[in-house]
């Protein structure tokens, strides 16, 4: 008999073992048992592919009539395409750089196959079906019989690997497998009515009916919350018992001459904000706060005030950027906001000034010697920088502060590094322009203090939203070259977004066929630009901003927009972060439905930004009633981001919310889902407080799986995020 820490060898054999730990990393019956279905097949489901319609899921019993593969033109990889028949009529299969499963379709193979029906040209086809052959010698009618009634497992796999193969192991195991000591309090799991670890396992795994599947799979899923919020609410209680140095005000000190210095009023937002931050550096224990606003809210003025307060305190500020565009913007605002304050042992600069540098990768080796030498020194309060910042030559004299910009664009490793260079916890400062639902906050950031930033400044502009449809009204198009036209000729200047830096269409069509979709040619920095400038802009002045331009060139660029010598910027998403330049005060956003929500968002964010009104146009090629299109409506509908990050999350993969190793073969969120559960994880965060009040110990198998978390390389998942 097995526990969960046996080793698989020992039930699956030497050969089976080493496959799935190539595969997915699997060693012990614990990992395997882990590996959870994506969905069950049903007898009852069996459909006639003569009857399909576009949209319905559906299973097909089949034979496999020819299977061809080919090369994408412009990407790597290639498209297997697979025609089976039923004999009531034929249906395509399509298979993005999976050329493998050739060997298992082959011509004259019969299997089941499942999946959701899309049309590409006229033809009907699966993408990406679920599928089990039926073995050669067995009888056809048999093996559906077999099938009927019973709800069928259909798990993650590969070539190596099918899932009927991977369900065979698993029915071995579960076999195999003794009874299994349940670690959820038993006053948590009866609260819930779920069954014990053992029985969701097998249910899982054997369902008798699709509730007894549902009921396993809840229990689980509440498993992966209240650990996660066990293990967030006990790094918080850890970080509360550190030692850091208190930074608290001091009147009359540089702070004090900033404020004097503001020519405007902080906002109400700003003002509680400021003093929850103030509240935390004046404790004997790290800061460990999240800031989140929506673009334009202030969040860099409540920052710099957070930085002074240090600097009043005899100690420094690092502020961390995702990018040297922005990490520069940074530079030139907050030189703009201190003005002499910022000119420390200058000619011209007040007395007990500071000094404010830079430090990227892409610096001459003069400029990047001297910033060295100033934040070293101490003479630099604060410094700025990208990744640069945590290279080993860079040092600190007393860095008290870390604020990192951007938070999901950095991993705790990061973080950490920059922490390294500190003589003591230094407190931390992490901020986002990416609302995030309550619920993501509470599952990616459980061990932060979140503060949030609603209101606008007083006399932000506001942005006016609307969608270009252009296969319904291709005029709309010319009429949006024209108001960029007349808002130049006003003086003002403009943004133009592309998703793409250079053309090519043959990816988009490779993937089109894929998925069952068509689309249009797609936009790119490197074409609009001169099609513009020699046609609809003529006599504007255009450039170009991407990616793949030198990081002296885009800086160039940057501050000759800012500086007003360029009318139009031809831009990807590069601009979509901290790019701040008051005189622009409109967007045109190419292909926008090739865009997240979020991102919509927070480049619109980037005009309405001076004392002018700012309009953002949301071109696109969507048809009317597609669910893109509803997205752009979404988008245009309303500029409360916090609502939009809800919609996008909606519509999003939750790796991409949660950080890439969310979906890694090793994490321990396989089920969990953040809107979706959002009442589970709130039930969860309260069960698991509860249990840290009450003393952890008192539970010896939930401690011991915590510790087991902690200890686990592999359970870094939440510091991707």
């Amino acid at each position: 008999m097995a526990t969960l820490d046996s080793k698989l060898v020992g039930v699956l054999g030497d050969r089976t073992t080493k496959v799935l730990n190539d595969l997915f990393g699997y060693l012990t019956v614990g990992d395997l048992l882990h590996h959870y279905p994506r969905r069950y097949l049903v007898r009852g489901e069996l459909s006639n592919i003569a009857e399909l319609n576009e949209g319905d899921e559906v299973t097909i019993l089949a034979e496999v009539y020819s299977a061809t593969s080919r090369r994408l033109h412009a990407r790597k990889g290639n498209i297997l395409e697979v025609i089976v028949t039923d004999g009531s009529a034929k249906l395509s299969l399509t298979f993005f750089n999976q050329a493998w499963r050739e060997k298992d379709l082959k011509v004259g193979k019969q299997g089941l196959f499942a999946g959701k029906v899309g049309v590409f040209n006229g033809k009907r086809q699966l993408a990406h079906p679920d599928y089990e052959m039926i073995a050669d010698g067995n009888d056809v009618d048999a093996a559906v019989e077999g099938f009927a009634g019973k709800y069928l497992p259909m798990y993650p796999a590969s070539a190596k690997l099918p899932s009927w193969k991977i369900a065979q192991c698993i029915e071995l195991a579960v076999g195999a497998l003794d009874e299994v000591p349940d670690y959820l309090p038993e006053s948590v799991r009866e609260k819930y009515g779920y069954p014990t670890l053992h029985q969701a396992l097998v249910q899982l795994h054997n369902p008798a009916d699709l509730d007894s599947a549902e009921k396993a799979r809840q229990r689980l899923t509440f498993d992966e919350a209240f650990m996660l919020q066990l293990l967030l609410l006990s790094r918080r209680k850890e970080l509360k018992n550190l030692d850091a140095v208190a930074r608290p005000a001091h009147p009359g000190g540089l702070l004090d001459a900033f404020d004097a210095l503001l020519p405007f009023e902080l906002t109400a937002g700003q003002r509680s904000v400021a003093a929850e931050i103030a509240d935390d550096l004046s404790q004997p224990h790290p800061m460990h706060r999240l800031l989140q606003g929506e673009v334009g809210s202030g969040k860099t003025v409540v920052a710099l005030r957070a930085m002074l307060t240090v600097i009043d305190n005899g100690g420094q500020a690092a502020l961390l950027a995702p990018t040297e565009v922005l990490a520069a913007q940074h530079l030139r605002t907050m030189q703009k906001l201190l003005g002499s304050l910022a000119q420390g042992g200058m000619l011209g600069g007040t007395e007990g000034a500071t000094q404010v540098t830079l430090i990227t990768g892409s610096q001459n080796a003069a400029a990047r010697k001297k910033a060295l030498a100033l934040a070293a020194s101490g003479d630099a309060g604060i410094v700025i920088g990208t990744h640069a910042l945590l290279g080993e030559s860079v040092s600190f004299k007393d860095l008290g502060l870390i604020v990192v910009d951007e938070q999901h664009r950095f991993g705790v490793e990061q973080r950490d590094a920059l922490k390294s260079k500190a003589t003591n916890p230094p407190h931390l400062l992490v901020m986002t322009a990416t609302p995030i639902p309550r619920t993501v906050a509470m599952t990616v950031f459980g061990d932060l203090d979140v503060s949030t930033l609603r209101e606008l400044p007083l006399g932000r502009q506001p942005i006016t939203t609307h969608v270009i449809p252009v296969l319904e009204k291709p005029g709309f198009l010319e009429r949006a070259w024209e108001r960029i036209t007349e808002e130049v000729s006003q003086g003002h200047q403009a943004y133009i977004v592309a998703p793409r830096i250079a053309a090519g269409t043959s990816e988009d069509s490779d993937m089109d066929f894929l998925m069952g979709e068509s689309s249009s040619e797609i936009a790119s920095v490197e074409e609009l630009g001169p099609l513009l400038s020699g046609g609809a802009l003529q006599g504007v002045k255009v450039a170009p901003l991407h990616g793949r331009q030198s990081a002296e060139l885009k800086d160039s660029t940057m501050q000759a927009f800012t500086n007003k010598e360029i009318d139009v910027l031809v831009s990807t998403t590069v601009i979509e972060v901290g790019v701040d330049v008051p005189n622009a005060t409109v967007m045109v956003i190419m292909d926008a439905d090739r865009f997240g929500v979020s991102q919509l968002h927070q480049l619109r964010g980037r005009v309405g930004r001076g004392t002018s009104p700012g309009l953002c146009l949301l071109v696109t090629n969507a048809e009317p009633e597609s669910s893109a299109r509803a997205r752009l409506d979404a988008v245009a509908g309303t500029v409360d981001g916090f609502e939009l990050s809800r919609i996008d999350l909606e519509q999003r993969r939750e790796g991409d919310v949660l950080g890439a190793s969310q979906s890694g073969s090793r994490s321990h969120l396989r089920l969990l889902r953040v809107l979706r559960d959002e009442s589970m994880i709130e039930q969860a965060r309260e069960d698991a407080s509860t249990i840290l009040e009450s003393g952890i110990s008192g539970y010896p198998l939930l401690a011991a799986e915590l510790a087991q978390i902690q200890s686990d390389a592999a359970a870094e998942y939440i510091d991707k995020a």
